[in-house]
């Protein structure tokens, strides 16, 4: 199956500055091109103008990299037209990077200086010194979290290493300001080795309230999250594994309100055997599904494999697949209620979900592209949800994780049990009220305000259940 994206996507839209005779159908010329190709035009702005020629910026949304070239290329070929200048536009967002600190204090007058800074901060500095959790009241940890990668996992394009990585943990410090009020800050290491990870998350957790780990390759991600919650008093949450198993838990509960199904009934079939597959598969057990058959690129994870893999698999083989199936993925999708996938791009094709059960539950999450393209998983699932923006029933972990880290943070958490994500996902589910709920629907919007503070109370309320809070509220 193509790689392709079959639609158009922000994701790779570019403007390009033409100029040409200032001639009547000109531009009418130029934008059939561009539709003929099957681009998707966006704005169309004057630059100059005058009797003799036009210059103007089209701005045009194509499907990836190779079709914007497409495009680009047809256009330049249209006689008259000459193409100055191309620009991508997402680039040029993440010009000079993302975020800023910005100044809570203002610093106007000498005054105002002295109480922020020498000398009067000094007074400050002997209050925590005599009682350290003060700290919590009287410096940014209270309401800060630190995002670490060591950027080996980033996205779908795997190890491209610390400095390739930034973009995407400021794009997380982003959302976390945006939608939960939380100042984070984008911390990528130049260490694939997981002590070093360790002790250096370690030392600079003074700071912060809560750790954000992001993009870890498995199977160290679980020794490290493990080893730093063990030695840390504040959170230590991996999002590529937790935050994707929160928002399959959600989007599950309220797609089986509308097949009418239990989970405890169900046969689920989990594509991929890392990171998100696992806590996946965690999250779902503890929430009493019975019945889950993982499989990594090998196929099937079964007991005659057992002397072969590492330890995150053999828990899963100890784990799931009781009815010790064996084979490819499609062999496991027989008589499957639900296909859950975390791996990569055209794992299926839609011919392997004719052998679902029927009211079959398709979600397909890698990023940026699919297992399956939601338009070819229509033919035969009832109910179709992937990771993308463009598509309806977007499971996106910034439904869970701002909320989650709020939540956590206005009790002053120790850690992130299961309890507080299992509460977590039930309230993401809980922001569609049953009228609303439709087959492209199940999820609510990541938009939706009332999201972070819903997740927040019920992941405060859950931790002060678990014993884990280290103040009420």
């Amino acid at each position: 199956m193509s790689a392709n994206h079959s639609t158009p996507s922000v994701s790779y839209s570019f403007t390009m500055r033409l100029a040409y005779p200032n001639h009547v159908g000109t531009l009418a010329r130029i934008v059939n091109t561009i539709g003929k190709e099957g681009g998707d035009i966006g704005a169309v702005d004057i630059v100059a103008s005058d009797t003799k020629g036009m210059t103007r910026d089209i701005t045009v949304r194509p499907r990836d990299a190779a079709h914007q070239e497409q495009i680009i290329a047809r256009v330049r070929r249209l006689s008259g037209v000459k193409v100055i200048n191309v620009s991508d536009r997402v680039l040029l967002l993440h010009l000079g990077g993302k975020i800023a600190i910005q100044n809570k204090v203002p610093l106007v007058t000498r005054d105002a200086l002295s109480m922020a800074y020498t000398p009067g901060v000094a007074r400050v500095c002997e209050a925590i010194a005599a009682q350290p959790s003060k700290a919590w009241q009287l410096t940014i940890k209270g309401n800060s979290v630190a995002v670490v990668s060591d950027g080996t996992a980033v996205l779908g394009l795997g190890d491209i290493g610390p400095e390739a990585a930034m973009p995407v943990m400021e794009g997380k410090a982003m959302l976390f300001k945006e939608f939960a009020g939380i100042d984070a800050y984008p911390i990528c290491l130049r260490t694939k080795n997981a002590l070093e990870i360790i002790a250096t998350v370690k030392h600079l957790s003074v700071g912060f309230g809560g750790i954000n780990l992001e993009d870890i390759s498995a199977p160290r991600c679980f020794d490290i999250e493990r080893e730093l919650q063990a030695q840390l008093d504040i959170p230590v949450f991996h999002d590529d594994q937790h935050g994707t198993a929160v928002v399959v838990l959600a989007a599950l509960l309220n797609a089986l309100r509308l097949t009418r199904q239990k989970l405890e009934r169900l046969r689920i079939v989990i594509s991929g055997a890392g990171a998100a597959g696992m806590a996946v598969a965690r999250i779902l057990l503890r929430g009493g599904a019975r019945d889950i058959v993982a499989c990594d690129r090998e196929g099937v994870l079964h007991e005659g494999r057992l002397p072969n893999l590492n330890e995150s698999k053999a828990w899963l083989v100890r784990h799931t697949n009781p009815r010790n199936l064996r084979g490819r993925i499609q062999d496991a999708l027989r008589d499957a209620n639900v296909f859950i996938g975390v791996s990569g791009p055209g794992t299926l094709q839609a011919k392997h979900l004719r052998r679902m059960a029927p009211k079959s539950i398709v979600f397909a999450l890698a990023n940026p592209t699919p297992e399956i393209m939601p338009e070819e998983a229509a033919r035969y699932a009832f109910i179709v949800a992937t990771g993308r923006s463009d598509y309806p029933n977007q499971i996106n972990n910034v439904l869970a994780f701002p909320g989650i880290f709020r939540g956590a943070l206005n009790v002053r958490s120790t850690q992130i049990t299961e309890s507080m994500k299992q509460a977590a996902a039930r309230a993401i589910a809980a922001c569609i009220a049953p009228r609303e709920l439709s087959a492209e629907y199940i999820v609510p919007s990541v938009f939706n305000r009332q999201v972070v503070q819903r997740v927040a109370a019920a992941v405060q309320r859950a931790a002060l259940q678990a014993g884990v809070a280290g103040k009420r509220k």
